[in-house]
């Protein structure tokens, strides 16, 4: 008789723990063994990384090991509770421990099948040599493509996965119950609004100074300085490039023929001597242009439309290096109720124009680059995952820690943002007919270069431009990035036609393709993989994506956007057509009411609040790979986030305002809020 030692090792968050039957069978070359309870005296599989130690029996040696099959049936009448398994560790009779990674939930009757992380000669299908690991890969995959099915809402918007309710997610992808504490959040916040008689209330603000008061509790240094210095000029540039949105605005080399700003209009914003046409040769004028809201319609509140700019706006940086707006026109076509308003202008009519230029670029902000470019994406990417590449394909080891919460999220997201009473649907000029069409628009003309950092920065002309600190800090971040990937899969694809041959990894990105970019050969995405180049970049493109560009639209949303004069994502009065005729009085009108207001600023603050269980940046808490070649990789590359975490907060001492979203100590690995 053969005896084999497990070591079974429990989750260490909360109710990782199960108190029901566990049982195993062992498969391997030369046979498999009885289906085997797995019990000890006392609690078997308690919370806290606890790792108890099992035999199994069978009559004779199993041959090499392949997989493990593990089940969990409810413990006699009680109900059940999940189990979170992190590894079992299998030491045959010939001496050699065999790790079987699992970290994931398992649900009642659910029966779990195990992949040997020493098995690691077959990682990818082609290579696979034994049959019965050929069949567990083909069973996966098929499991998989039934519990993970795309969903096709909306035909020119990313594909979406078939869950309607997060009572319907397997257990392997649902929040963790620490991150349910977000709940006691929004709980909080609702309950301090009701009690100060706020979150109902239809009254308009009598005074801008009022608005401080919204909340007791929550502050921080940023949102502080916001309110007391949106006015400035300087400051609304600032925000164009180390704010919520630093990705819409590009050097300016010459006018765009709507937009008749003339040399004598501008001439008192610029240096002593300089032109307009001189400063733009010099690359020190650029542009933000909303023409992809021209025509967007807008919904109605209380019988009343709503309003929204489709404007274009000047931005000169000055020789201290200062990024400073000198002409602003708040819709697309220029005429005489269409004026082109200027720093030089009565300041409460400057000061409705940068509110209404910046509610649209919130409203971008907020629909397009935070929840279509990381959050959609981040599911197309997710789905594509567990659909196509089986859990021990070196690529899903890679990529599915930054998937982590991300389905939950997104399947609760629609919901509170865009369904009935949602955030997005409610709070904003644009209703959710108005947010689809902007969506729609936008994935028409996404690029995949677009989405690759240092391109984008490239094809915006901002190599240069000074004080830029989500650019310093993101190329930094990509890079580093980068670095990590290309080892990984250099490790694993030693030649192109290995690249070609990985039949699982071209259905993962044709996929995406597919779903993501609905098969739009002008988007760039590759829908097949000819190089190990290519597969470096499209990585490198995931990651980054789901971790820093996340982080940085989503994690500054308190700080810049919960002062509603700093920009609204609803304006209740149309936009000024004459100059000269506003006061502060028609500020207040413009903004939303008491209530409305409140309610933007709880969702900005739950949007951007964190939580006891973030895993940062290039934390791998689950140890899928097992190679010590791997271990090595993640090393050197947390060690390289950890020196740049150093350098951004020695930079950041030194400033006004500090940049501290890309810091890699406080990116989140995934799209989880």
């Amino acid at each position: 008789m053969a005896e084999y030692k497990l070591e079974v090792t429990t989750g260490n968050m909360k109710h990782a723990g199960t108190t029901d039957n566990i049982y195993v069978i062992l498969f391997g070359s030369e046979g498999q063994s009885e289906r085997t309870k797995l019990d000890n005296s006392g609690i078997d599989f308690k919370a806290g990384k606890q790792t108890r130690t099992y035999t199994v029996k069978p009559a004779s040696s199993l041959g090499k090991l392949l997989f493990i099959k593990v089940e969990k049936d409810p413990f006699s009448i009680t109900p059940e509770n999940e189990w979170y398994c992190s590894k079992i560790v299998v030491t045959a009779p010939e001496g050699d421990a065999i790790v079987f990674p699992c970290y994931r939930w398992i649900s009642k009757g659910e029966l779990v099948e195990l992949r040997g992380g020493k098995d690691l000669e077959a990682m990818t299908a082609f290579e696979e040599e034994h049959s019965l690991l050929t069949d567990l890969r083909k069973r996966e995959l098929e499991l998989k493509k039934s519990l993970y099915k795309w969903e096709i809402t909306d035909e020119k918007l990313p594909h979406s996965s078939h869950f309607k309710d997060i009572s319907e997610l397997p257990a392997e992808i649902r929040f963790s119950l620490s991150k349910s504490e977000q709940v006691q959040y929004i709980c909080f916040s609702g309950s301090e609004l009701k009690f100060k008689g706020l979150a109902e209330s239809h009254k308009k603000w009598k005074d801008i100074d009022d608005m401080k008061n919204i909340f007791w509790s929550k502050k921080t240094t940023l949102s502080e300085y916001v309110s007391e210095h949106w006015k400035e000029d300087d400051f609304f540039g600032y925000q164009f490039l180390n704010g919520t949105n630093p990705n819409v605005i590009k050097r300016c080399s010459k006018l765009p023929p709507n937009f008749p700003v003339t040399d004598e209009m501008v001439k008192p914003f610029l240096e002593t001597g300089t032109t307009l046409e001189k400063e733009m040769e010099e690359g020190n004028i650029f542009l933000c242009d909303q023409k992809i809201m021209d025509g967007i319609p807008t919904r109605q509140k209380d019988g009343n439309p709503l309003y929204v700019a489709a404007g274009l706006c000047l931005f000169y940086k000055n020789p201290e290096g200062k990024l400073l707006p000198i002409a602003i026109q708040l819709y697309q076509q220029p005429s005489e109720q269409n004026p082109i308003f200027l720093p030089s202008d009565l300041e409460t009519d400057w000061l409705l124009a940068k509110l209404f230029f910046r509610s649209s670029d919130l409203i971008q902000h907020q629909t397009l680059y935070h929840l279509l470019h990381t959050h959609y994406l981040a599911e197309v990417f997710t789905i594509a995952t567990l659909r196509c590449l089986p859990t021990i394909h070196p690529l899903y080891k890679l990529l599915i820690p930054h998937f982590r919460h991300t389905l939950h999220i997104n399947v609760v997201g629609r919901k509170t943002l865009l369904g009935p009473g949602g955030a997005l649907s409610e709070q904003s000029s644009l209703g959710k007919e108005g947010l689809t069409e902007l969506m729609r628009r936008a994935l028409s003309q996404m690029t995949y270069s677009s989405l690759c950092l240092p391109e984008n920065i490239a094809a915006r002309g901002l190599e240069t431009i000074p004080n830029f600190y989500y650019r310093d800090d993101a190329l930094k971040v990509w890079n580093h990035i980068n670095s990590f990937v290309k080892s990984v899969v250099e490790y694993y694809y030693n030649s192109d036609s290995n690249v070609c041959k990985d039949s699982e990894l071209q259905e993962w990105i044709n996929e995406i393709f597919t779903h993501g970019f609905l098969k739009n050969k002008l988007s760039g995405c590759p829908s097949c993989f000819n190089t190990v180049a290519e597969v470096i970049k499209f990585i490198t493109m995931v990651i980054f994506r789901v971790s820093a560009q996340h982080a940085a639209v989503n994690d500054g949303q308190f700080d810049y956007n919960s002062w509603i004069p700093n920009g609204s994502l609803l304006l209740c009065k149309p936009p000024p057509v004459t100059k000269g005729l506003s006061s502060m009085q028609t500020l207040l009108e413009v903004f939303p009411n008491v209530g409305d207001t409140v309610k933007i600023v709880s969702t900005v603050w739950i949007l951007s609040d964190k939580y006891t269980d973030v895993v940062p940046l290039g934390t791998y808490p689950e140890e899928h790979f097992d190679e010590p070649a791997l271990k090595q990789m993640i090393k050197e590359f947390q060690a390289e986030l950890s020196y740049l975490s150093e350098e951004i907060a020695v930079r950041n001492s030194q400033l006004k305002i500090p940049y501290q979203y890309l810091n890699p100590a406080v990116i989140e690995n995934s799209v989880t809020i």
